[in-house]
């Protein structure tokens, strides 16, 4: 059985690990591949609240975003996702990405989602099925699922718990939405315990978050849940493949 961790960050030039690196620490773990975002420290300035945009800086997301590209070519079972600032550069998002990165702390750097061509990236990533990775603000995250991007695939990491917790999404309903997945990276083995008992196991992923989770423990959390066997299967690789499975190359 394949096992896909859904929450890798890969990077290069000293920007993280690259997948050479984390290829052999999926493997101890028994896990064979991984999606994989560039690091935050490849897309912005995250130690600066008033961080601008630099030629410099859509640079160095370019070579990130792109290096995660080349992986396919080399090893199986790696999906790269492409990383979005507020360039919103969808002419830059090639065929092979397999998911969308969108990601930002409360004290950081923030989106312009006022930018019309934040809309533009938003219908194409929509219309091409992408899986969006999105982790934000609380307020900022029911916006984008209620109002910008109601009828994209959205992907919410940790169970939430930086998005604003996951008892305050789950409080909000964000979870019943048949649009809304979760990942388990970092997440408790309690909370995954409380959703999958009240929205069942189509529309969550296992992912360890690494370097800030270890593919190993993260797994052994999912292990000792003692699942049947159909739901572990679901939550380790059957999810996350069928869901990029249907993404549209262009």
């Amino acid at each position: 059985m394949k096992i896909i961790d859904s929450h890798i960050h890969c990077g290069i030039k000293g920007l993280g690990s690259s997948y050479e690196t984390i290829l052999g620490i999926l493997r101890e773990a028994g896990i064979s591949g991984a999606c994989v975002f560039p690091p935050v420290e490849a897309i912005y300035d995250r130690c600066d609240p008033c961080f601008q945009d630099t030629d410099q800086w859509k640079q160095k997301r370019a070579e990130a975003n792109e290096y995660l590209l080349s992986l396919p070519q080399t090893y199986e079972d790696v999906y790269p996702y492409f990383f979005v600032w507020n360039d919103f550069a969808v002419e830059s998002m090639a065929p092979g990405y397999r998911g969308i990165k969108w990601h930002r702390h409360e004290n950081e750097p923030v989106y312009h989602y006022d930018d019309p061509k934040c809309a533009v990236i938003i219908e194409e990533i929509t219309r091409r099925r992408l899986p969006i990775v999105y982790e934000e603000s609380y307020d900022n995250t029911l916006e984008f699922i209620g109002s910008l991007a109601p009828g994209a695939r959205i992907i919410i990491p940790h169970l939430g718990a930086l998005n604003g917790s996951y008892h305050r999404l789950e409080a909000a309903g964000v979870f019943e939405h048949p649009n809304i997945h979760t990942d388990t990276a970092l997440a408790t083995p309690r909370t995954i315990r409380n959703y999958i008992s009240r929205y069942g196991t189509d529309r969550i992923f296992f992912g360890s978050d690494f370097p800030f989770g270890y593919p190993s423990r993260e797994l052994k959390k999912i292990k000792d849940l003692e699942l049947p066997e159909s739901d572990y299967r679901k939550i380790v690789s059957e999810n996350i493949l069928n869901m990029m499975s249907s993404v549209e190359p262009c």
